[in-house]
């Protein structure tokens, strides 16, 4: 690498990636055009994800696996992530809360909504199980829900 051309004065090298210019075919089956669209749709509607103030990181038992929440000051909105750190592998664990922190009754279920997926779950308590395959979805982009809808709120 010490051969590669520097820009002056730095010590990025003139080639950087960063620095190409490339055509993305969006439209093949494998683009992750619709994904990233996605991701940022959610960062824009949910404010928590706006700053990072309220950034705080829960315990994983699996350290291919990374979570961390974050919330509005008023916690009208509170969205934990959950992320695959491997990129070929299913990776499995028990994600442990602070549910005090993240406003929740420690004694009552709450609901998360994945808004990548639209699944939603019930969970209950502060340890809860997740499974991530990276080839179908990388992650977990949980909403949490203090109160659980009733039963007509279900779709």
């Amino acid at each position: 690498c010490e051969n590669r051309p520097r820009q002056p004065g730095s010590e990025e090298y003139l080639d950087a990636e960063k620095y190409e210019i490339k055509q993305w075919e969006l439209d093949r089956p494998d683009s992750l055009s619709h994904f990233v669209a996605r991701v940022n749709r959610i960062r824009r509607e949910n404010p928590a994800l706006h700053s990072d103030w309220s950034l705080s990181f829960h315990q994983v038992d699996n350290e291919q696996l990374i979570c961390y929440s974050k919330e509005t000051e008023d916690r009208k909105n509170v969205i934990l992530v959950v992320v695959n750190l491997d990129p070929y592998y299913t990776q499995s664990g028990w994600v442990e809360l602070d549910l005090e922190a993240l406003g929740l009754d420690p004694d009552r279920p709450y609901q998360v909504d994945d808004l990548l997926t639209d699944a939603r779950y019930v969970w209950q308590g502060r340890r809860n199980y997740v499974e991530l395959n990276p080839h179908l979805v990388p992650a977990h982009i949980f909403r949490l829900r203090r109160r659980l809808p009733r039963g007509r709120d279900f779709e």
